[in-house]
């Protein structure tokens, strides 16, 4: 099965895996020490400089962190644990990870850890990221940093200026209208930020949110590809059109964490995308438009609402030989002690939040997060994988299709589009060619 989940990069790296070379084992089985590999994205970056001081120094266990963009970080961490390579005992994955994983067997599970530590409170995790990192057995076998969904954030100064109101619910059109309408509102600056880099968890997510509200899905309920059908192919023109007219600077090459500098540094005057985003924008230490940033729930067309569900996640692949260390840092890392650290230390803005439900009555971070805390809770409450779109599924999932093959599918499709995006290919082309794939998936199915 290790051919259906790894990408081309990860395929290329799997001989070497194999034959022993390449990478070090997990950190030898003492217990004084665990690897950590983990996506690079600033809650990660902020553990990473907490740990030492505090984790380390109350237990005596080092850390050594591995940080990694998301593409490369989603290739390394299946490379490993796919290969049972064991060069890392705790990985961030997500919620298309978790239960594929888990029926694989290559996961620990982590409702016995949680369960044995009172302080960790897993009644306090909001249901539906719980449903989403559980196993089909019912338990975890991952504990949520942060949990997430999509909605859009905007430069309230601009909008001002330019006498335009952002409704709380907009619908795509009045996003794509008054992307055009801010455009250059500043110097320099475009009017929107849309993920363009290649991915599935990269254009891929925004993108599969806007074919679901605009009436399209990958695949039907009884696995009939659609990546051609008039409904995706008008939600992907859609945002390629307005990402081509509108968007930021080669946006081709544009996945989150460029999209988060161009809107923090004023460089664009919207960006859809992650909840958990926000509270970057809102620090003050690297925001120019912290407490001038408005919020509205995710665009749609034809739904009630569209944002995603997302979670990044500690897990343990079944290989480490430092369980019992590696369960004491997931269990802190997603503690409410670690949150309480991170207001404390680092601002309220900056908390890992969207997974527990006490966070949100903390008069702290009620404060901190007051523009957006709300609306980030309810777009949580609001995604449902079971049903995002206008028809029936074969899988749970908003923003993926719950099943090994989507990784690479999911990624060669967005592969095209990016192209699109830069003006290499069109659109046509890319999901007549994303269609043959999709059909090739299919038949595993039907």
């Amino acid at each position: 099965m290790f051919h259906v989940l790894l990408t081309a990069t990860a395929a290329g790296s799997l001989l070497v895996a194999c034959s022993g070379a390449g990478g070090t084992s997990a950190s030898g089985g003492d217990g004084k020490s665990i690897n950590v590999l983990m996506v690079g994205n600033p809650q990660m970056e902020d553990i990473q400089k907490l740990t030492k001081s505090t984790f380390t120094k109350d237990t005596g266990i080092k850390v050594n962190f591995t940080i990694l963009p998301e593409n490369e970080l989603r290739d390394k961490v299946t490379q490993d644990i796919a290969t049972q390579a064991g060069q890392y005992d705790v990985a961030t994955i997500g919620a298309y990870e978790v239960p594929i994983w888990q029926k694989n067997g290559w996961l620990h599970e982590l409702s016995s850890y949680a369960d044995k530590d009172t302080a960790f409170d897993s009644a306090d995790l909001l249901k539906p990221v719980v449903t989403s990192l559980s196993g089909s057995d019912g338990k975890l076998y991952a504990l949520p940093f942060y949990g997430e969904s999509s909605f859009l954030m905007y430069n309230k100064d601009v909008m001002k200026a330019k006498g335009v109101t952002v409704p709380e619910h907009p619908t795509w059109q009045q996003i794509a209208d008054i992307a055009a309408k801010v455009d250059g509102a500043e110097p320099g600056m475009r009017g929107i930020c849309l993920r363009g880099l290649a991915g599935w968890g990269e254009l891929g997510a925004p993108l599969t949110t806007v074919v679901n509200t605009f009436g399209g899905t990958w695949f039907t309920k009884d696995w009939q590809a659609q990546v051609n059908s008039p409904a995706f192919k008008k939600a992907t023109n859609f945002y390629v059109d307005l990402v081509k007219k509108h968007g930021e600077a080669g946006a081709a090459q544009s996945g989150f964490t460029e999209c988060l500098n161009a809107m923090s540094q004023k460089k664009v005057a919207m960006w859809y995308d992650a909840t958990s985003a926000a509270g970057s924008l809102e620090d003050p230490s690297a925001s120019k438009i912290a407490g001038h940033v408005g919020y509205a729930y995710a665009p749609t067309a034809e739904t009630k609402s569209s944002g995603w569900l997302w979670s990044w996640a500690w897990a343990m692949p079944k290989t480490t030989k430092n369980a019992d260390a590696a369960s004491k840092f997931m269990l802190w890392a997603s503690s409410k002690k670690y949150e309480n650290l991170v207001g404390e230390k680092l601002g309220w803005s900056r908390v890992p939040a969207g997974k527990r439900a006490s966070t949100y009555a903390i008069p702290a971070y009620q404060k901190a997060a007051g523009s957006f805390g709300d609306i980030t809770l309810k777009s949580i409450e609001q995604a449902d994988p079971a049903d995002p779109g206008t028809q029936p599924r074969p899988t749970v999932g908003v923003q993926y299709v719950a099943v090994p093959e989507f990784q690479d599918l999911g990624t060669k499709v967005t592969q095209e589009i990016s192209a699109a995006i830069a003006g290499k290919t069109s659109v046509d082309k890319a999901l007549d060619d994303g269609q043959k794939l999709a059909e090739d998936v299919a038949k595993n199915y039907r």
